[in-house]
């Protein structure tokens, strides 16, 4: 699926390492029951959004639930349950910091609104989690905040950026540079990125 990506676009055939190497980081937090928690400003905060979206539902597969669970559903509830066995999908858990107005309006006013996407690491991540931090020019302060929180709490950072990947390339275990320097241009080619490394992930896990 790399190959395909870099086929399509060809600028992309000089982070080919980078964006193995952030599949794999993926893989091993999923393959160890860790998530995904996903944090951007502006449309890098839609790119995290979309990146949630693809992951807790069906991509391109189906993603039946588990025997077992179906099964138990129709035990709890005979007519509910029959329909939740043959509607839910598998997810690969992931969250948006992106989303939690109250949460975020109430830490921004109380405390410090740089530290929002930060306080959220430190109450859902715990270590095997992997923190995702879409920048495109890689000096975001809310999400470097976030970073560092994620490091010490012993969540692997994933840093998706452009231009020369700033101070959150620095911070990540895996940086996926897109080789642009215009914001736009960042943001046109991460979303090939990170569509390929969903479908892949969903290809490990639900193949």
């Amino acid at each position: 699926m790399v190959e395909e990506l870099i086929r399509r676009y060809p600028v992309l055939g000089s982070i080919q390492k980078e964006i193995e190497a952030a599949y794999r980081l993926l893989e091993a937090c999923y393959a160890s029951g860790g998530k995904l928690l996903a944090a951007g400003n502006g449309g890098s905060a839609s790119d995290a959004e979309h990146i949630v979206g693809e992951l807790m539902k069906g991509f391109v597969k189906r993603r039946p639930i588990p025997e077992a669970m179906a099964c138990a559903l129709k035990e709890i509830d005979g007519g509910r349950g029959a329909r939740l066995a043959e509607k839910l999908q598998g997810a690969l858990p992931a969250i948006a910091l992106t989303n939690h107005a109250a949460l975020s309006s109430a830490f921004a006013n109380d405390v410090d609104p740089a530290l929002s996407y930060a306080q959220q690491i430190n109450g859902y991540g715990v270590p095997g989690d992997v923190f995702l931090g879409i920048s495109t020019s890689g000096n975001a302060e809310n999400v470097l905040y976030a970073a560092v929180t994620a490091k010490a709490r012993g969540l692997k950072v994933l840093a998706l950026t452009g231009k020369n990947g700033g101070k959150l390339a620095a911070l990540a275990n895996v940086a996926v540079i897109a080789p642009e320097q215009e914001t736009y241009r960042i943001q046109e080619l991460h979303l090939p990125i990170y569509h390929t490394l969903c479908l892949m992930l969903e290809e490990r896990f639900f193949a």
